[in-house]
């Protein structure tokens, strides 16, 4: 690969990294209770608590949907950067890395 395909390649990596950085994946868990907004670099931004939801006298059950809705945005975020990162990946593999 010559110094042009590998400018041309970087440019690339950066706007998608631009891409993931601007897309935002909302999750909610728990009928709406929690609701988790995840960057497409795996940044969390927010997690909003709905208090009508909320029993006091049951913590546990908001900590199991804040723990969902949590991993969830990760995953979907971990899903979402493959997939626009997949093209670039193919032209690295092809160079052996």
């Amino acid at each position: 690969m010559n110094k042009i395909d590998q400018a041309k390649l970087l440019m690339r990596a950066r706007k998608l990294q631009k891409e993931l950085q601007n897309e935002i994946i909302s999750v909610e868990a728990g009928d709406g209770a929690v609701q988790v907004d995840i960057t497409g670099e795996q940044k969390i931004k927010k997690i909003h608590i709905d208090p009508q939801y909320v029993d006091l006298e049951d913590i546990g059950q908001l900590e199991l949907w804040i723990t969902d809705a949590v991993k969830e945005a990760i995953n979907q975020s971990q899903k979402l950067a493959a997939e626009k990162m997949q093209p670039i990946m193919g032209v690295l593999g092809n160079l052996g890395l």
